[in-house]
């Protein structure tokens, strides 16, 4: 997958940082002459709400490491955001990072050699806990990477460290900068799955289910662990047959033996992202179901909804294999009860259950 840039956006206190040289080389590359452009401070620059085709380099003054936010009295996993950017190129109609950020275009942060140091350093002091850091929170792990090349700098990292796993989470099947550093140790190649109407309808510029999972399977066939989350599973009229669908096509592409996990969530949104989704997707069937105000303030399927959900995609998959490490995003324990025949009771637990997937992936 390649994505049109227009312009490019310098901030002065990178324009020296050797990443920054080697994006600038890498979108050249790929994309010919494009107007790059330096300003004091790129918050200040009108600018599209969203601005899709322009990328911001820029130094990230936070923490790069941080847990996950989770979300009010549901279950959260323990995962780790090691944040690289934000936003993302494609355009997905549910997004939330439509209302999520109030700062534009496509923000990558150039520091992330020194950031990287700092998070390796949190990881390095705390040798017998499992570290699951993920880059795909905030934006896609693979979208740009044949432009900024996150892949050869993290991959060999994360590699020699064996409390910790680095989880590449993507829509796309842009996996040659992965295939190209040889690494596979401790590397987790996750993609986002759907059905085909749903990514077909509101995953826009994202390529199709089947060009995800021959992505999957390179990866898997090149000796790469691999995981699928199934998150945001919709209801709507033909949903079953949809669903089934995909979990044939993973069926056709996919060995089990070698996936480390599998997730699944449902749609659920702050109710100020309905408006958005409204103006920028009037064609989106999403928001036709009927949805309530959950604990944490965001809306959701009916529980009932949500327990079909996950009963069916669960027995799709455990009819396929029953060694999947199947596990639940965001969701209240009685939920995973019905829905699962198991609960995990809390955090600690959900994250103790996938850390065991990880050991026996890896070792």
């Amino acid at each position: 997958m390649k994505y049109h840039i227009s312009e490019l956006y310098v901030e002065p206190s990178v324009r020296k940082v050797p990443f920054v040289a080697k994006a600038l080389e890498e979108v050249r590359r790929l994309q010919g002459e494009l107007k790059i452009c330096s300003e004091p401070t790129v918050q200040n620059i009108p600018v599209d709400p969203l601005e899709k085709d322009k990328i911001y380099l820029l130094s990230y003054p936070g923490q790069f490491l941080k847990p996950c936010p989770g979300t009010v009295e549901h279950i959260c996993c323990g995962y780790q955001i090691l944040n690289v950017g934000t936003n993302c190129p494609m355009d997905c109609s549910y997004c939330i990072l439509q209302s999520y950020f109030n700062q534009p275009g496509l923000r990558i942060f150039a520091n992330i050699e020194q950031g990287l140091e700092e998070v390796l350093g949190v990881i390095d002091s705390a040798p017998q806990r499992i570290f699951r850091v993920g880059t795909g929170e905030f934006t896609d792990s693979l979208a740009l990477d044949p432009m900024v090349g996150w892949t050869g700098l993290l991959l060999p990292e994360f590699s020699r460290r064996k409390n910790a796993i680095l989880e590449l989470k993507t829509k796309t099947d842009n996996i040659n900068g992965i295939l190209e550093t040889g690494i596979r140790d401790r590397i987790v190649v996750s993609w986002s799955l759907n059905s085909p109407k749903v990514a077909s309808h509101e995953e826009h510029r994202a390529p199709s289910i089947k060009k995800r999972l021959e992505a999957a399977r390179i990866c898997q066939k090149e000796g790469y662990v691999i995981g699928f989350h199934f998150d945001p599973l919709f209801h709507y009229p033909g949903w079953q047959e949809d669903y089934l669908e995909t979990v044939e096509m993973i069926d056709k592409y996919i060995e089990p033996k070698g996936i480390i996990w599998i997730s699944m969530g449902t749609f659920r949104f702050m109710p100020h992202l309905k408006q958005i989704i409204r103006r920028r997707h009037p064609d989106s069937f999403i928001l036709d179901g009927e949805f309530v105000p959950g604990k944490d303030g965001k809306m959701r399927y009916y529980k009932p909804i949500r327990v079909e959900l996950y009963s069916y995609v669960k027995e799709l998959l455990e009819q396929w294999s029953l060694d999947l490490g199947l596990y639940l995003c965001m969701e209240a324990a009685d939920v995973w009860e019905v829905a699962m025949g198991w609960n995990p009771e809390d955090s600690e637990g959900l994250g103790t259950y996938l850390d065991q997937r990880v050991k026996k992936i890896f070792g």
